[in-house]
């Protein structure tokens, strides 16, 4: 493993735990160079999910777009690691998928479900850019059943 920061092979564990989810190692190191630490994470290297776009395009399941999706809509309310959480437990239900090709919109709801239960303004954000709202009647739908919720 490189050092990030100053780019040396030579670097040392000195951590190694599982995450919450049991999904990843995570491993605290030092560089033996620079001294600086830094985290990497070790996950096994499973089959492709394959995304089905509403186009009907496919592409392979990029994690990274679902966290910069809830980075926009979670902008100052909740923080990283969070995000991180619940991107890890995304990819943990779609690969416990019966099939390997998922459509985006069902990525779009689990993504939904999931910022509901952590802050409610976050999820007004997302759903709002996801479900492209037609009108303000739909969107006043979205907002009186989320009010019917609690």
């Amino acid at each position: 493993m490189k050092c990030p920061y100053c780019a040396n092979p030579d670097t040392q564990v000195i951590e190694t735990r599982e995450t919450e989810n049991l999904e990843a190692t995570r491993r605290r190191r030092e560089c033996l160079k620079c001294e600086r630490r830094f985290t990497t994470y070790e996950k096994s290297d499973l089959d492709e999910i394959i995304v089905v776009k509403k186009d009907g395009r496919k592409e392979k399941f990029d994690r990274r777009k679902i966290l910069n999706g809830m980075l926009s809509a979670c902008e100052k309310r909740v923080t990283l690691a969070k995000l991180e959480e619940i991107t890890d437990e995304i990819e943990a239900e779609l690969r416990r998928k019966e099939t390997a090709e998922v459509d985006s919109k069902t990525i779009g709801k689990i993504v939904m479900r999931k910022l509901r239960a952590v802050d409610k303004i976050a999820f007004i954000r997302f759903a709002s850019v996801y479900q492209d709202f037609e009108s303000l009647e739909s969107f006043k739908e979205v907002l009186e059943k989320l009010e019917d919720k609690k």
